[in-house]
């Protein structure tokens, strides 16, 4: 006897989320390391951010040329 399987939706309609490290399918349920697939992978990740591979675009900014901090009769001064 043969038995056939009827999916209301194909299988390529169905969403699996990928690891952002290694890309293998990461289970959504109960999952820890969640959007990571395991600790290793999540820990790649918090690497590359901490030794700078990831960066947020923007201008560089030169601290030289970096406004002060206020002084603090500075502040009362404006506020009368």
């Amino acid at each position: 006897m043969t038995v056939l399987y009827i999916f209301p939706v194909p299988s390529y309609f169905s969403f699996m989320l990928k690891c952002p490290t290694c890309g293998k399918p990461v289970d959504r349920d109960d999952n820890p390391w969640r959007p990571f697939c395991s600790e290793r992978c999540k820990l790649i990740d918090f690497d590359k951010w901490t030794s700078e591979e990831y960066r947020v675009p923007g201008q560089k900014i030169n601290p030289a040329e970096m406004p002060g901090e206020p002084r603090v009769h500075d502040r009362q001064g404006e506020d009368e």
